[in-house]
C-alpha cells in the first residue's frame, strides 16, 4: 500500500464478469462463424479480423476506466472489456502459426489456459494476504465519491455503510470517511447496472437452488457422472490411452472422484460445511485439470463441461457463504442455540470431529 496500490473489495464479481463474457464470446463467435461458413469482412486483398473490433472494445474499457471515477463504471468496463478481450484471443490461431492458422488445433487449450491463468493470477493478488481495513475505509471512500458528485441510493448508501461496519474505529479517518457518508444526497435516480442486477439475481438463485433439501445429493451425482464421462469421452475421441490429453483427463477425474466420495462421508456424517468444500475441490480439479486436457483433446465440444462446472461452482460457494455466515453468527449468538437459556438436551444427537480426517 506504500505505493498505492489498494485492493477493490468487488475485484472478484468484476473479474468474474470479465472471464465470463470473455469465455461466452468466444463459444458464440466460434458457433456464429461455424453456422454462416466462416465469411470474410473485406475484399479486395483486405480482411477484417475480428481482432480489430476486440481491440476497440478494449479501448473503450480502458477509457471508460480512466475517463471515470467510482465504482459505478466498472461492471460496465469489465462486461465490455471481457467481449473484447473474447474476440482478440479467439483468434490466438492465427499468432501462433507461421501459416496464420484460425483452426489451429490446440487453441481451444491455449484459450482455456489463458482464462485459467487470468483467474489464478488475480485470485493470488487478492488472497495472499487478507484486506486491510485502510483498504476497506478506501473502498467506503470510493462509493463516497460518486454519493458527492451525484447522491447515493438506498441501496449503495447500505452497501458502504455495511463495509464501513468492517472497519475497525481506530482506524485513521474512519470518523471523517462516516461523516462524508453521511453527508451525501439520496439520490434514487442512478446510472442503469444491468450487470450487478444480473448479478445479484444469480446470486439469490444460486442460494435457493443451494438450499434445496435435495442439492447435495444432485450435486454428488452430476460429480460422480462427470468423473466416469469425462474419460470416456476423451477416450472414445481421442486415439487411444497413450495420449497426453487422455491420461490427463483421467487423472484429473480420479482426483475429483475422490474429493468427492470424501465430500460425500462428510456429509453423511452431517459437516455439511466441509462437505461443501471437498466439493469445491473436486469442481476446481475438473476445472484447472480435467477441462484443460479435454479441451486439447475435443477442442470446443467440452464447453458443457466447463459451463456445468461453473454453475456447480457457484452453487456451492454460494452455499459454503451461507454456512460460513451461520457458523459466524452461531459464535457470536451463542444463546440463541438454547432456547430460554436452557442446556443442551443430553439426547440430541452429537458428530463428534474424526482425528482421522486430514484438516483442510
Amino acid at each position: 500500500m506504500r505505493a498505492g496500490l489498494v485492493r477493490n473489495v468487488r475485484s472478484g464479481e468484476h473479474l468474474t464478469t470479465f472471464v465470463v463474457s470473455g469465455v461466452a464470446t468466444v463459444l458464440i463467435t466460434r458457433l456464429i462463424l461455424s453456422l454462416s461458413g466462416y465469411p470474410q469482412i473485406g475484399g479486395k486483398g483486405l480482411h477484417i479480423a475480428h481482432v480489430l473490433p476486440g481491440g476497440i472494445l478494449m479501448l473503450v474499457a480502458i477509457s471508460l476506466l480512466l475517463g471515470y471515477v467510482g465504482p459505478v463504471v466498472r461492471p460496465a468496463a469489465a462486461l465490455v472489456g471481457g467481449v473484447g478481450f473474447g474476440l482478440f484471443i479467439d483468434e490466438v490461431g492465427k499468432f501462433v502459426t507461421s501459416d496464420n492458422n484460425y483452426f489451429y488445433k490446440p487453441t481451444a487449450a491455449i484459450v482455456y489456459v489463458v482464462f485459467v491463468l487470468i483467474v489464478l493470477g488475480s485470485r493470488f493478488l487478492s488472497t495472499r494476504r487478507p484486506i486491510d481495513p485502510r483498504e476497506e475505509l478506501a473502498n467506503v471512500i470510493d462509493h463516497t465519491v460518486e454519493g458527492v458528485a451525484g447522491g447515493l441510493s438506498r441501496q449503495r448508501k447500505a452497501q458502504a455503510s455495511e463495509l464501513l461496519g468492517l472497519v475497525g474505529p481506530r482506524v485513521r479517518g474512519r470518523r471523517e470517511a462516516a461523516a462524508l457518508l453521511e453527508a451525501c444526497p439520496s439520490d434514487e435516480v442512478e446510472l442503469a447496472a444491468p450487470v450487478d442486477a444480473a448479478w445479484r439475481w444469480l446470486q439469490r438463485t444460486f442460494e435457493r437452488v443451494a438450499t434445496h433439501p435435495k442439492a447435495p445429493t444432485v450435486a454428488v451425482v452430476v460429480l460422480a457422472v462427470q468423473a466416469v464421462g469425462a474419460p470416456l469421452i476423451a477416450v472414445s475421441v481421442g486415439s487411444g490411452l497413450a495420449q497426453l490429453s487422455v491420461s490427463g483427463v483421467i487423472v484429473g477425474s480420479l482426483l475429483s472422484a475422490t474429493f468427492t466420495v470424501r465430500g460425500w462421508r462428510q456429509l453423511r456424517r452431517a459437516r455439511r460445511l466441509r462437505a461443501v468444500r471437498l466439493f469445491e475441490l473436486a469442481v476446481l480439479v475438473s476445472l484447472l485439470m480435467t477441462q484443460v486436457f479435454q479441451f486439447a483433446g475435443t477442442q470446443f465440444a467440452a464447453a458443457g463441461g466447463m459451463l456445468l462446472d461453473l454453475v456447480l461452482l457457484g452453487l456451492l460457494r454460494a452455499e459454503r457463504d451461507r454456512l460460513q455466515r451461520e457458523e459466524e453468527l452461531a459464535k457470536t449468538t451463542p444463546a440463541a442455540t438454547t432456547p430460554l437459556g436452557l442446556p443442551p438436551d443430553p439426547a440430541a444427537p452429537r458428530f463428534p470431529e474424526d482425528p482421522s480426517d486430514p484438516v483442510l
